[in-house]
């Protein structure tokens, strides 16, 4: 489902294993052939599979000692952090995405559905900030990683848009629900994992890259550096070919200033240009005094830049445990809402897995074969976050590929995680605060952060066709349609069918073969669902 808004994302698999599901970044014993820690070369390792070093620039073995109990639970010095830098990637992270305690009640708020009901938006803004904060600050403890989980632009918006016009809110929100428990039970027993095996290394390379370009295209569309044209072109730069705005100027300030400090390498970069950045823009706001952007084309695209005039809020949660886990099944018939489940479940699935990939190559704590420590959890805990969206209203909860922001001024652990879910917890009291930062200002953060993943691109080898071709349309199709689970289907897919008729079927692991079926069925919902419908 296209949005015009910033899309979200989610994690991947699990199978059984033991390598790597298993605390694979706690201490190993180095006597054994699993070793978990730096060679000679300063190149981080767990058996035969190296990494770079971290980009921290930390080489630290797994003989680290950890300085406290604190540290070794999160593992902030094996993986080369500081709690310091911990703290700073986790509030980069949240003033990233803080848009969706804002941006959720928009998109669900006041939307009716098939009954006439709808969401109050005060108490959606409340759940919302409810539930990522609870849900982040159990990934920071149990998967232990720099992700953040909100509500998923791409299901809400789905939701919104295409369910609600068939079945009430709590009946849809019944099927988030469902959509949950299925990929808890798909990460709980080595579902999630055997698919994410059987991808190829050069696809999960591709899936990075192609969320890096994606994540810098949001970052560009949101601060109005690229536009929709009226005929023509389907894009085009700022309004006719021109920066014509103010806020536009501010997200190429921010931009410059933020690869600036990157660039020399200065602790804390892209927070000391959010908020300078920020500054700049409240100061242009108070001068010039800007209106939104659908008012005013020179305007602010989201949020206005202002101190605003009330600090506290008290929040409403009186949307919580309103969901009705099997309505909808009554009210459209089985086929249909299973339907609708099944889109549900591939968006959520997928994009996850896309994202997580993402992440973790980008945090550099991903190994060769592109699992990452604590898999199993993280794809349980991101399942339950899919539950907990529905229970509490404010769609599925997944991991944000904002999360890229905090990682890029150098989170490595859950201990970041933990801060952005303190955040979350506390902007439902501070709801204006989270106004105060314009969305132009976090965009200049993605687009930077989007340059540090396609770096990945050079683990592609695009003298061999058989790669290159299903890499290059991942890649290109998660801007170019605005998803994350697009460009996954149609890299799956051309990968096994390129692969099988030109005499490399072997190299077509079965799972991918199945996965690329779902995929082609997933493409093809709208006319199945029309026929079910009629």
């Amino acid at each position: 489902m296209s949005s015009p808004f910033p899309p979200s994302a989610r994690p991947s698999g699990a199978d059984g294993s033991t390598s790597a599901d298993a605390d694979t970044s706690t201490t190993a014993d180095t006597s054994t052939t699993e070793v978990v820690g730096n060679d000679a070369a300063g190149h981080f390792a767990r058996g035969d599979a190296q990494l770079p070093p971290l980009a921290t620039g930390a080489t630290t073995t797994v003989d680290a000692t950890p300085k406290n109990a604190f540290d070794r639970f999160f593992e902030i010095t094996r993986r080369g952090s500081t709690v310091a830098r911990e703290i700073r990637g986790g509030v980069v992270t949240f003033v990233t995405m803080a848009y969706i305690v804002i941006l959720n009640p928009l998109i669900l708020g006041g939307v009716t559905d098939v009954s006439g009901g709808a969401l109050d938006a005060a108490q959606i803004g409340a759940a919302t900030g409810l539930t990522a904060g609870v849900m982040t600050i159990l990934f920071g403890v149990f998967a232990k990683l720099p992700f953040a989980l909100a509500a998923g632009l791409g299901i809400n918006s789905f939701l919104a848009v295409s369910v609600v016009g068939q079945v009430t809110w709590p009946e849809a929100m019944g099927l988030v629900v469902i959509n949950g428990l299925l990929i808890v039970l798909f990460g709980a027993t080595g579902i999630r994992t055997a698919i994410f095996r059987a991808v190829p290394q050069a696809l999960k390379a591709a899936i990075t890259v192609g969320i890096g370009l994606f994540i810098a295209f949001i970052g560009f569309v949101d601060s109005g550096f690229v536009n929709r044209t009226p005929g023509g072109p389907p894009v085009q730069l700022g309004d006719n070919g021109s920066i014509t705005s103010v806020p536009t100027l501010i997200f190429v300030f921010g931009l410059v200033l933020i690869g600036i400090l990157v660039a020399r390498k200065v602790p804390g970069g892209i927070l000391i240009g959010i908020v300078v950045s920020t500054v700049v823009a409240l100061i242009a706001q108070s001068v010039l005094k800007l209106g939104p952007s659908f008012e005013d084309p020179n305007g602010w695209h989201m949020t206005i830049p202002e101190l605003p005039a009330a600090w506290i809020t008290i929040p409403d949660f009186g949307l919580i445990g309103q969901f009705d886990l099997f309505g909808a099944f009554g009210r459209v018939g089985m086929l249909s809402a299973t339907m609708l489940v099944f889109t549900l479940v591939f968006s959520n699935f997928f994009d996850a897995m896309g994202t997580m990939t993402g992440l973790a190559k980008n945090a550099g704590l991903a190994y060769k074969d592109g699992t990452f420590p604590r898999l199993r959890s993280a794809f349980v805990v991101e399942g339950f976050g899919a539950v907990a969206g529905g229970v509490t209203s404010t769609s599925s909860n997944t991991v944000y590929v904002d999360s890229a922001s905090g990682i890029g001024e150098g989170a490595r652990t859950g201990l970041a995680s933990l801060v952005v879910g303190v955040l979350f917890l506390l902007s439902m009291f501070v709801t204006p605060l989270t106004l105060v930062v314009p969305i132009e200002v976090g965009s200049a953060a993605l687009v930077i952060v989007g340059a540090m993943m396609m770096s990945q691109i050079r683990e592609i080898k695009f003298t061999k066709f058989a790669v290159a071709l299903p890499a290059f349309l991942t890649i290109v199709t998660m801007p170019l349609t605005y998803s994350i689970a697009n460009g996954i289907g149609v890299g799956f897919i051309s990968w096994a069918l390129v692969n099988a008729f030109s005499g490399r079927a072997r190299k077509v692991h079965w799972l991918m073969w199945v996965v690329a079926a779902g995929f082609a069925l997933y493409f093809v919902r709208g006319p199945i669902e029309a026929m079910l419908a009629g």
